[in-house]
Order: structure tokens, then sequence, then C-alpha cells
């Protein structure tokens, strides 16, 4: 299959071409020419399969063409080696846990099928060639994303990965999932907000000297490899759903997704357009809410970012929000239509998480919270919601903790990255610096 850019200005690309480059020689994302639908007779019986059975059979319509069944299949069964159980929360409102993968977060799935489909073309490169280039991965995190890239691709042969974090506003917890390792790892400290973080990356691979001397990509959700695999979720949460209920819940279904750079979303309305028999979406915000003014106003207005207790959709110019005008023709009504919007401040979401835990105690991490709020306030008579819970409460122990006046237990791996040593390197704000460091740390 073929991938063309956003922007429209740059050559179209192959599958292989779009992961390894990450993003457009126009500064565009790449966009599957062609949505394949999933075939209706697999959705009418995805109740009777499990959640690797749907992710492969999802993927076969986004890699089907480039990757061979065999290997496609070998990539999924090694990417999704956990399971994601729906629980019910109460009437009508259903959790989906995307935390069971090894860093305790949803961005787990993509990082790793990311890894595993880079090395098989990398794989792919050195059989034909006899030898290929070290690919070097770029990521700015606003906190999962880091933790969820590193740990996928840590010890992968041919790949060195450089993740970019704002100093000071991830968790402890978090910056040690991607600061401690050090193999393949290096975490770059940046004296900024994830927005500069982003916007280094981004500037990276539109620098000739860099993209003559080495070979770089991205793993944040701009990559078609990274974000793509999220629609597994929506499949499978959907079958999990319907196995549930008693009753027909086609065109009933409500997803919302806690939003930040919006790659989760764009995989879900790419969902609907596979055939997923969903009614709407919701995007649910915390006070960095371009998307949530843009959907009141038509008017899109990036800006700088605001940190919040839910740090990993501070994000005040979410680079898939080019996907989302792709998908839908630059259309703000077509837009409106399919998806809600929401925005909470700090408060708020305080205020859902003991809520929430006060009513059926079930603990929210402060990105769930948003969702599960937002799903709250909007969910219509008749209607089935189902709000994704992105990331462990233990991720945000010192948070949650102080809002519940409670001591989370915390989850052995997460214990064991405590016990590294951060091995971050600082750097200014400032691209030039960052260019000097790429070609002193980079392999080549």
């Amino acid at each position: 299959m073929n991938y063309y850019s956003t922007e429209h200005k740059a050559p179209v690309a192959s599958l292989e071409k779009a992961i390894v480059k990450g993003l457009a020689e126009d500064k565009g994302l790449y966009m599957p020419e062609t949505i394949v639908p999933l075939q209706t007779s697999f959705i009418e019986t995805m109740e009777n399969h499990s959640f690797q059975e749907i992710a492969f059979e999802v993927a076969r319509c986004f890699f089907g063409q480039d990757i061979a069944p065999t290997e496609l299949k070998k990539i999924v069964e090694e990417t999704l080696n956990f399971d994601c159980p729906v629980v019910n929360v109460e009437d009508d409102i259903y959790t989906l846990e995307l935390f069971h993968g090894p860093t305790l977060a949803f961005k787990d799935v993509g990082a790793r099928f990311m890894a595993r489909t880079l090395q098989h073309f990398i794989r792919k490169e050195r059989a034909e060639q006899g030898k290929t280039r070290q690919t070097n991965v770029l990521v700015a995190t606003s906190g999962d994303t880091g933790s969820a890239v590193a740990n996928g691709f840590l010890g992968v042969d041919g790949i060195h990965v450089f993740v970019l974090y704002p100093k000071g506003k991830v968790s402890k917890i978090q910056e040690s999932q991607f600061t401690t390792l050090g193999k393949n790892i290096t975490a770059i400290e940046v004296d900024g907000t994830f927005d500069d973080c982003q916007a280094l990356v981004k500037r990276a691979f539109m620098d000739d000297d860099l993209n003559q001397e080495i070979q770089i990509t991205s793993a944040n959700s701009i990559n078609v490899a990274r974000f793509l695999p999220q629609a597994f979720y929506y499949f499978y949460a959907y079958a999990q759903l319907k196995r549930l209920s008693k009753e027909d819940i086609d065109n009933k279904v409500v997803f919302c997704t806690p939003s930040g750079n919006f790659g989760n979303i764009t995989a879900g309305l790419f969902t609907k357009r596979m055939g997923l028999p969903v009614k709407r979406f919701i995007a649910a915000n915390n006070a960095n809410d371009v998307f949530y003014k843009y959907l009141k106003t038509g008017v899109y207005r990036p800006q700088p970012s605001i940190p919040t207790i839910a740090n990993a959709m501070d994000v005040g110019a979410p680079s898939n929000f080019a996907r989302i005008l792709e998908l839908y023709k630059h259309s703000w009504e077509a837009v409106k239509k399919d998806v809600h919007g929401a925005t909470y401040t700090d408060d708020m979401i305080k205020e859902a998480i003991r809520s929430c835990y006060n009513s059926c105690g079930y603990v929210l991490d402060p990105h769930g919270a948003c969702g599960y709020l937002a799903l709250k306030e909007d969910l219509k008579e008749g209607e089935l919601g189902i709000f994704l819970e992105t990331a462990h409460p233990a991720k945000f122990k010192e948070t949650v903790d102080d809002i519940l006046r409670t001591d989370i237990q915390m989850p052995d791996r997460l214990q064991d990255f405590m016990k590294g040593s951060k091995l971050s390197l600082p750097l200014a704000n400032n691209f030039e610096d960052f260019k000097a460091l790429l070609f002193a740390k980079a392999t080549v």
C-alpha cells in the first residue's frame, strides 16, 4: 500500500519508506491511500476471537500488502503477549484497561509493533544488500510515549533510540522507565516543554546535513507504524462489549479517548471507516484544549502547552490533527458529526478520581479520569460508553495518593525501574545543540 503526505507536496511513499522516514519531505504526516475495510463477517463474530486474532486481521488491512502473512502474524504475536480486559464500572459505562503491557501504558502496543516492523525492514534490506545503515529513532515524550518506545526498542539490533523529554514535567516513575535503561537508549532532558521537544524532532527530519549523514525516523504517533496499531484496541473493546451485552450494540457504542497528540483517537476514527459500527467518539482534553476550541469554533489555533496533572496530554499543537482533517476532507461539520469534545481543569480531574473511587472503588489515573468524566457527562440515553484507561494509576502514585489519601500498591515492574540510576543527558532548547549531540552520539 502507498502512503501520501497530509501536505500533498511530497512523493507517494511505500510502507517501508513511511516507517523508516517517519515524516514526509514536505513536513506532512503519512496517510494510507486506501482504508481497507475489515470483512463484515469477521466483525459480526469478533466476540469469538482473541485479542491476537483480532489484531492480526486489522493489521492485515493496513500492512498485509507489504508484509507476508506469516511474518505479520509473528510481529503481532510478539507485540501482544498480554490481554486487555474490559471492566464494568457502572451501568452503560465500561472502562477498557490498556495498561497491561511492559510499561503499564497503552502506548506499549504501538511501540512494540513499530519496533518489530522496523526490524523486519532492516533485516529485509540486510538480506538484499548484505549490509544496512543503523537506524536512529527520535521520540519526543510528555510521559508514557518515551517509556513505551524505549522499552519496546531496548536491545533491538540495528536501532538506537533518542528520547527527548521536558525537564521537570514528567512523573518520576515515567522518567525512570526510559532514563535508566542505557544500552541502545539515550534519554535527553530538554529545558522546555513537550512541544519544544516535538519541534526539535520535527526540525531534525528537515535538516539536510543530518539526513545525509545518519538515518533517522520517529517513534511518536506521527509514524504510521506507531499510531495505526492502536486501532486494535477499538475492535477488541467492541468485541468484548458485544460478548458482555445481551442486546444489539451496533451504532450504539461511544468511545471516549483521553487525547493529547491525538494518535489514539485518530486510530479509532480509522476503525469506523473500516466498518466498525461505532456511533461516535469523544476526545477528552485536559486544560490543553485546542481541539475542543476547534470543535466549538471551526478555528484551529495551536498554543503553548500548559502543565497539568494529566501530563501525557500536555500538548498544545497535536500533530495528528492534520490526519483528522485529511480523514474528513477538511470539513469542520463532518468532524463535529463524529467527534465531540470535552476539557477539564486539574481540580475537575481530581474530583472525577474521587467520585469514581467513592462510587465503585475503581482507581483512575489522571488521564483516564478525563475520559471517565467526559463519558459520564456526554453519554446519551440508549448509548453504551467505553472510555479508555490509558495508564496504570501507580505511574502517578504521588498525585493519586494525594487526591485519594491512599497508598497505591506499586507493581513490581515499576519498582524495578525505580531502582536504576538516571542516565539522561541535559540539553538546552536549542536545535544546533541537539544536532551536535546527534552527530556525536548517533550510530551511522
